[in-house]
């Protein structure tokens, strides 16, 4: 059974081995701009989102606690509130499930705590980035219900 919880320090090397993955997903999509064999943040980074209250982490844990996934998340407002309803979002900054536990609904039991913590936080909606060429990710959050707010695009020069 998988419980979901606030990160803690012990979580750090599971977190770390996670990151590794992710970026190692991206970099094969777009090794123009991701780095393979790094990672989004350094172990002194990720100890400090665990603590920093505007950035909650949350843990996937299994029966041993040992992590098999995570939710990086970001309390964020508009950009430019003069001209903008004044909502508050939860961005999930990175969401990622170990793939030897994939296709366990690891990843749904994630987003439905992340959605039921931004609903309680009075949270207008949850968003998150996806890029393209990533498609079982896209896929995973179309399921979930997540639809199209805006896009970006790019001219490489």
């Amino acid at each position: 059974m998988v419980r979901i919880r606030k990160a803690q320090d012990k979580d750090l090397n599971g977190v770390a081995d996670l990151l590794m993955q992710v970026l190692a997903i991206h970099a094969e999509i777009r090794p123009d701009i991701f780095i393979a064999g790094t990672k989004k943040y350094s172990d002194e980074e990720i100890l400090e989102l665990f603590r920093d209250e505007t950035k909650p982490v949350f843990i996937a844990a299994g029966e041993d606690d040992e992590v098999l996934g995570y939710a990086i998340c970001e309390f964020r407002g508009r950009a430019h509130p003069e001209n903008m309803q004044p909502i508050k979002t939860l961005f999930i900054d990175d969401l990622c499930v170990d793939g030897k536990a994939r296709g366990q609904h690891i990843g749904r039991a994630l987003y439905e705590h992340v959605c039921a913590f931004a609903k309680e936080q009075g949270c207008y909606h949850v968003t998150l980035n996806v890029w393209e060429g990533n498609d079982s990710a896209r896929a995973f959050y179309e399921k979930m219900g997540f639809g199209i707010m805006e896009t970006t695009m790019e001219k490489i020069l």
